[in-house]
């Protein structure tokens, strides 16, 4: 008798069950229903696991078109993003993050191809002094209001990310140039502490305790 092989269902688990561990064993299209599923219910903390996992997947490859990448279902600009979740950005063309005045959240925007991911820990650099001339953007007027909203974030408990995806221009920071930005995921929202690591700000999220 031949064995069927089981298949995963991001249904049956209930939502604590699921660790960054578990979730990385699955391929991209259960991740991706997993989240949709973890939105649906409310789990916010499950959410935020699948979209780190996702981050850190290759984009998938549409059928006939070799080298293009597939990107998520739905993407928005920065600003219509940011909108969404209540912030209003300083300058819609070269801000990377705001306030939301309701609550006082740092909210702030994540090159997803950048986001480092260690034992299911998350981490991204939001800010170095540029000591060596290769990240001139620090030093900018954009880096600078990146510098000050790492501030307010480091002694003001979670900050909020939203991931935005496109493709890089090597050596360049991409929050200062990119080869291409396709947007935003409006649903893919990260919540993170700001860490000093010396003179340098890390979003940290998805450590465990």
């Amino acid at each position: 008798m031949a064995i069927r092989k089981s298949t995963v269902s991001p249904f049956r688990a209930p939502t604590s069950d699921w660790t960054a561990e578990r979730i990385d064993k699955l391929d991209r299209s259960e991740i991706e229903q997993l989240r949709s599923n973890a939105i649906d219910r409310g789990a916010d903390n499950l959410a935020e696991l699948c979209a780190s996992a996702l981050a850190q997947r290759p984009k998938r490859r549409e059928s006939g078109k070799a080298g293009a990448a597939k990107r998520p279902r739905r993407l928005v600009s920065r600003g219509k993003a940011f909108e969404a979740r209540g912030v209003y950005l300083q300058d819609a063309r070269t801000s990377w993050g705001g306030i939301r005045k309701s609550d006082g959240t740092v909210v702030l925007s994540l090159w997803a191809d950048a986001v480092q991911s260690t034992d299911g820990t998350c981490s991204y650099l939001l800010w170095a002094p540029d000591t060596d001339g290769t990240r001139p953007w620090f030093n900018s007027a954009p880096g600078q209001e990146r510098l000050k909203h790492c501030q307010m974030a480091l002694g003001g408990g979670m900050a909020e990310g939203l991931l935005v995806f496109g493709q890089a221009l090597e050596g360049r920071l991409p929050e200062e140039k990119a080869r291409s930005v396709h947007g935003v995921d409006p649903d893919m929202l990260v919540h993170f502490t700001v860490e000093k690591r010396g003179e340098e700000f890390w979003a940290i999220w998805g450590k465990r305790n």
